[in-house]
């Protein structure tokens, strides 16, 4: 039973509705600082492949959940969305993660600036990118079928930029693997949780 001077007692409930692609990241920051009030949904990640529909997916996911929670707040860059996310969360009065991809928020906006400056050709890994690279890349882009369509689809680009959260050898490994598998160059940047962290943070501490 919470005593009056359990924080967890004291805390409003805070849903937030996050891309799949990081719900791993948000999980760990959870159990890291004991954010016991934070409460997480999650759209599919594979939605990346399809921006086009993820402000109607957020809008439904928003709605199926207003009753049960007074304070929502999404975890999501514009994610390609061209300026549909933040439409519907004007319209919600919700607050999302800054930035215009998950990339950027990850890196920080000054560092992802500098980084991209340096080659604008460049495909972007997270560790959750890294990990399921085979599946939401190879197969979702059908280059295991049509692998003819690899230059097509990654002709512009010169190199894949890894953005790890972790320092995990493995998911290196998979990162590197995934750059020789596109024919591209190689960068290794280790950000940690950048802006996905300070900007939960700011949530729990509004309603903590």
């Amino acid at each position: 039973m919470s005593t009056p001077c359990d924080p967890a007692a004291q805390s409003s409930p805070i849903l937030v509705i996050a891309c799949g692609a990081l719900a791993q990241e948000i999980v760990q920051l959870q159990a890291l600082n004991g954010w016991n009030h934070l409460h997480l949904k999650c759209l599919d990640a594979e939605l990346h492949n399809k921006p086009q529909l993820i402000a109607g997916k957020l809008r439904e996911k928003i709605v199926e959940h207003r009753k049960q929670y007074e304070n929502i707040f999404v975890a999501y860059a514009d994610c390609g969305t061209g300026g549909d996310i933040d439409r519907v969360l004007e319209d919600e009065n919700i607050e999302r993660l800054p930035g215009a991809h998950c990339y950027s928020f990850f890196a920080g906006e000054q560092r992802f600036r500098e980084i991209s400056e340096q080659e604008l050709g460049s495909f972007y890994l997270t560790d959750f990118l890294a990990k399921h690279f085979e599946r939401l890349v190879i197969k979702g882009l059908k280059l295991d079928r049509h692998p003819e369509l690899r230059d097509q689809y990654f002709g512009n680009y010169k190199r894949v930029v890894y953005l790890s959260q972790q320092d995990n050898p493995n998911l290196l490994s998979l990162a590197k693997n995934a750059a020789e598998s596109l024919g591209l160059d190689f960068k290794h940047e280790h950000c940690g949780y950048g802006d996905l962290q300070t900007g939960l943070e700011s949530q729990v501490l509004k309603f903590g």
